[in-house]
């Protein structure tokens, strides 16, 4: 019998979560102490079981919404919400809601950080690795956070267009943008312009 979409899509992200160094266990034989990352499987929370809940060092800090391939992720984010706002008090967890959510299909994957000023889903390549998270739970504001206290910029020595090229990226950046675009003239300064923003946001 050939496999579900489902079972399909569930085979493609165990993969991708072990290529990203997540060991997977089921629930009924999870072990904390196995591995720094874990997926675990079939995770029963007080609004169901999670298709899988991610544990950094000991702790719960995801969950994961697997669909069926050819799923619109667009709308499946309230799903993992779900299970990421109400988890079972005696298993330890980072706070709630747990800080990281993915929708996932296998073939694509959303993700967002729950700490951000405002969080929304956006497509990544694929999960995170463990370790990436636990420096990211370590650090006290997401970029997102930090995006939003842009050092003001030093205007001296910089031309009209290239001050408004820079405050327009940052703009972007402010309202989490995911694609921006500077367009600017043939000797207009463009190197000089993201000399300057690269010069302020390897500060943040």
């Amino acid at each position: 019998m050939s496999p579900t979409p489902e079972q399909q899509a569930r085979k493609h992200i165990d993969e991708l979560l072990i290529d990203s160094g997540w060991q997977i266990q089921d629930f009924n034989e999870f072990n904390l102490s196995a591995s720094l990352g874990l997926a675990i499987r079939e995770f029963p929370t007080e609004t169901g079981h999670a298709d899988y809940v991610l544990f950094v060092d000991k702790t719960a800090v995801g969950a994961i919404e697997a669909k069926p391939i050819g799923t619109t992720l667009g709308g499946v984010a309230e799903q993992t919400a779900k299970y990421i706002k109400k988890f079972p008090k005696e298993i330890p967890h980072i706070g709630l809601p747990l800080y990281f959510a993915y929708e996932s299909t296998g073939i694509e994957t959303y993700f967002r950080d729950e700490r951000d000023p405002e969080p929304r889903s956006r497509r990544v390549f694929s999960f995170h690795k463990p370790q990436t998270l636990y420096e990211w739970i370590n650090e006290k504001d997401t970029l997102r956070t930090r995006l939003q206290n842009i050092p003001e910029l030093d205007v001296a020595g910089l031309w009209p267009c290239q001050i408004e090229a820079i405050e327009g990226l940052e703009k972007s950046f402010k309202r989490a943008k995911p694609r921006a675009l500077i367009q600017m003239a043939t000797g207009s300064g463009k190197t000089l312009s993201l000399q300057t923003l690269n010069g302020k946001e390897v500060t943040l």
